[in-house]
């Protein structure tokens, strides 16, 4: 490809727009262009990138065994309600009415589509197990979409569903998907790590993060030396027991006019932050629960919602918090609530003599103690863990790292297949619900995860495996024929070799030609210039390393070609 025949409008200036490393590149390597908020259009660049990382993934999902179909985009909203899906997806589903008044969802995921095909034509368990993918755009409503296509409204997404006839079956599609991820990611060039992770508004129990380390990412994993790994919203740890020896003191109501915080509240009772059980009051579904937490720490809400079986969980309303404990926000405590569950994190059986708000306005209870002054309906782990925490599966400190979630994979069961009516017949004739996976992969989003491991401050270091192209050539001069005669000719010994090359054959400075070559990455550059061509050598520059080396201008294409293979051979698996 010659770069006066290619469409690369790179930009100098970094958009006021980008906010992370991939969104800024992506623009000014002119690999995409915004349409709207969180909606860009791919140009040649991004796109050539897009397909590599699209072919990585295809080969790796043949390798499993899985078959490749397409499925609409729109699904109608009857299948959605038969999952229970189209009240509880959320605000992320896109809705729209055809001219009938017929609604459809604008897929974000297929699940209610495969199972669909699965109970029209699978039959019997001889037909299973059955592994199915597809490459195509997702929708999602994204309240505030954001760092490009890294959280976008609209992106291409690779997901997968697999159909059992036993658990045994599922595990063992489970494990090889998890193995392909492993392959694909490593093909990509990407540093990452697989954590167990919340499954959301998919389902399942058992699911699988891999997540791409990046200081950028908007998702933290917390990690122990033993191997322990999990996200944030799923994570466990042990926190330090708290008085536990006490001598449980008489209750106290005591007057604490205005205060409303923990740090007012222990500030003005001059106690630590950790005695105050702090009492948050939520509407489940339509029902109200009060939730008990260490005032030290916070509640994770993804725990607290799977605790709940929550498809909606809110913070209470000022008005529905005094209707529910008949005191006003910042003074709800759990003694003498009555008409709610009250739910506790496990933390909260090991403290004594604890604040609490006395369910009035301006009034605290002190010395508040468990069994004798309140008893929880049930005990969780509801604790946000945060650094420091000891990890309970050897009790070492727990550490975090950040990262940006690249894909993941679910066990389902049956939840789809039971609600769906989704049916086989096992080999006693019985009929049973399939037993269901899914597996996904941000396309796109992977893209933009490799620059951000792969760059620099002038641009994107591309691993060979998802480079746009492979090579690189640049004669410093067109208005010598004679160089521009050896680039044209290193560059069609290239191309009859098989090797992706762009040579930038514009008529431009040649430091604005090495600013663009270094910001849209290729991994090879051939400098094709004048004081070479007096020694009859070209320069040959790894876009990574920065490293030059000198070669006679007869054996470029060779050496090239060698520089190619070895770096290929880095992203094999």
């Amino acid at each position: 490809m010659r770069w006066t025949r290619f469409f690369s409008p790179t930009l100098k200036e970094t958009p006021a727009e980008a906010e992370v490393k991939s969104h800024k590149l992506m623009l000014r390597a002119a690999m995409m262009r915004k349409v709207s908020a969180g909606v860009y259009s791919l140009l040649p660049l991004g796109l050539r990138v897009t397909r590599k990382v699209e072919r990585i993934v295809r080969e790796e999902m043949d390798r499993t065994g899985a078959l490749e179909i397409l499925m609409p985009v729109l699904s109608p909203a009857e299948l959605w309600k038969e999952s229970g899906r189209w009240a509880v997806y959320g605000k992320e589903l896109m809705r729209v009415e055809d001219r009938h008044g017929r609604f459809f969802a604008l897929g974000p995921t297929h699940e209610e589509v495969v199972t669909d095909i699965a109970r029209g034509e699978v039959r019997s368990y001889r037909q299973l197990p059955m592994t199915l993918y597809q490459i195509q755009t997702k929708f999602r409503d994204e309240v505030r979409p954001r760092f490009g296509i890294v959280r976008a409204r609209e992106f291409i997404m690779k997901d997968a569903y697999s159909f059992h006839a036993t658990e045994e079956s599922l595990e063992e599609t489970y494990s090889k998907m998890y193995e392909a991820y492993t392959r694909i990611f490593k093909r990509c060039g990407l540093r990452f790590g697989a954590v167990t992770a919340d499954s959301g508004a998919i389902g399942g129990d058992v699911t699988h993060e891999f997540m791409v380390f990046a200081e950028t990412g908007e998702s933290r994993v917390f990690a122990c030396k033993c191997g322990y790994a999990a996200t944030e919203e799923r994570a466990e740890g042990g926190i330090e027991k708290r008085a536990a020896d006490e001598e449980p003191l008489p209750l106290e109501k005591v007057s604490t006019p205005g205060m409303k915080t923990v740090e007012e509240v222990t500030a003005f009772l001059r106690k630590e932050p950790w005695r105050l059980l702090k009492t948050i009051i939520y509407n489940s579904d339509g029902e109200y629960v009060a939730v008990l937490m260490r005032g030290d720490r916070e509640i994770n809400e993804a725990k607290l919602a799977k605790v709940l079986g929550s498809s909606s969980l809110e913070l209470a309303e000022p008005e529905e918090i005094l209707k529910v404990s008949g005191g006003p926000l910042g003074f709800s405590g759990p003694v003498g609530l009555k008409g709610v569950r009250i739910i506790a994190d496990r933390s909260v059986s090991d403290m004594v003599n604890m604040v609490t708000g006395a369910n009035e306005a301006d009034a605290h209870f002190v010395n508040v103690n468990l069994g004798r002054d309140f008893e929880p309906a049930e005990f969780h782990d509801l604790l946000q863990v945060a650094e420091g925490d000891t990890c309970m599966k050897c009790g070492e400190m727990l550490t975090s790292w950040r990262g940006i979630e690249v894909g993941q994979i679910f066990k389902l069961g049956t939840k789809y297949s039971t609600a769906m009516r989704a049916h086989f017949l096992d080999e006693t004739g019985t009929e049973r619900p399939f037993i269901m996976g899914c597996y996904g992969i941000g396309i796109t989003r992977t893209v933009a995860a490799a620059i951000e491991q792969n760059s620099d401050d002038d641009g994107i270091f591309w691993p060979i495996s998802i480079a746009p192209f492979e090579v690189h050539i640049l004669p410093t001069n067109m208005s010598d024929p004679d160089l521009v005669a050896t680039a044209d000719e290193i560059y069609r010994g290239l191309l009859d070799r098989g090797v992706e090359v762009i040579m930038d054959d514009r008529e431009e400075r040649p430091g604005g030609k090495f600013k663009d070559a270094d910001l849209i990455g290729v991994p090879i550059r051939i400098t094709v210039g004048e004081r070479g061509m007096k020694d009859g050598v070209v320069e040959i520059r790894l876009r990574e390393t920065g490293k030059t080396t000198k070669v006679e201008t007869a054996g470029a294409v060779d050496a090239a070609l060698d520089m190619v293979r070895d770096l290929k051979k880095r992203y094999e698996v």
